[in-house]
């Protein structure tokens, strides 16, 4: 990766508005196959909201929006979701006008395993007109195309941390399609198996992080509906795709709960943690 100037962009700002409407939650709720009978947003579940809308004559060939505008233009081929960490100061209530304040953090760029690599944190402050509040620190990954197709590990170490409760998912295309669609995702990853196997060397399409992370928040939910999550982190460690099953973990320690997926061969793919207002 040839030396860039891209600290020029830290410190960078845009805003975005929207709205909670009650419709996109609830599609997202038949997405993931669960009730949705409360008057706060989830979660996570903000992500179907404040999303680009690219034209098409302004997306890459990945289907990504061409570089440039308020991100940098890094120079590698292949952006990912790294990872985040969350304030949920205040509820944000369903059907609330909302505003969402993003600034470019950092730009780091390092030297890794496989080649160069860039972080970008982008900071998003988002607020609603009754009073919510949220912040979201988004880590973005850029690297450098592999120069092998993806294979499955030769000796896998499958991880044996004990869990509170654990669930088998077994993904498909329809359901990646649904929240790619439900967030304006193009990113072909995530729906065109023809281009992920040709053009990106993986053997399926691959799982959402985003969408791994809701799951993980979602399991938490379901096993203890009464707690109240304050600050949640993530961290993607391992592709999933959609041709193989996974599995999701919770153990509850104190005012913290760990939270992680295991791919098909019982690696890390996620590693979560939940810190919660009271038990």
């Amino acid at each position: 990766m040839k030396a860039q100037n891209y600290l020029a962009w830290v410190g960078r700002t845009e805003e975005s508005v929207d709205q909670i409407y009650p419709e996109r939650v609830n599609a997202l709720a038949a997405t993931l196959d669960v009730d949705m009978q409360q008057e706060s947003l989830p979660p996570l579940w903000h992500w179907i909201f404040f999303n680009p809308v690219h034209r098409h004559s302004e997306l890459a060939v990945d289907g990504h929006a061409k570089k440039g505008g308020f991100l940098p233009p890094i120079d590698l081929p292949r952006r990912m979701w790294a990872g985040g960490r969350f304030r949920f100061i205040s509820p944000i209530s369903i059907g609330d006008r909302v505003k969402r304040t993003s600034t470019i953090r950092q730009v780091i760029e390092k030297e890794g395993k496989t080649g160069s690599l860039a972080f970008v944190t982008v900071e998003h402050d988002i607020t609603s007109e009754n009073g919510g509040h949220w912040v979201e620190e988004h880590d973005i990954v850029y690297r450098e195309a592999p120069d092998a197709a993806w294979t499955p590990p030769s000796s896998p170490v499958p991880d044996q941390s004990p869990a509170d409760w654990s669930e088998t998912i077994t993904p498909d295309p329809v359901l990646l399609f649904r929240y790619s669609a439900l967030t304006f995702n193009g990113h072909r990853i995530h729906y065109d198996r023809e281009y992920c196997q040709q053009q990106e060397g993986y053997p399926g399409l691959i799982f959402h992080g985003p969408l791994t992370a809701t799951l993980l928040m979602e399991s938490l939910r379901k096993h203890h509906p009464d707690l109240r999550v304050s600050q949640f982190r993530f961290r993607a460690l391992n592709p999933l795709f959609d041709h193989l099953t996974f599995t999701i973990h919770g153990k509850l320690e104190g005012q913290r709960i760990l939270l992680w997926a295991k791919d098909f061969y019982g690696q890390r793919a996620m590693d979560a943690e939940a810190l919660i207002e009271s038990i």
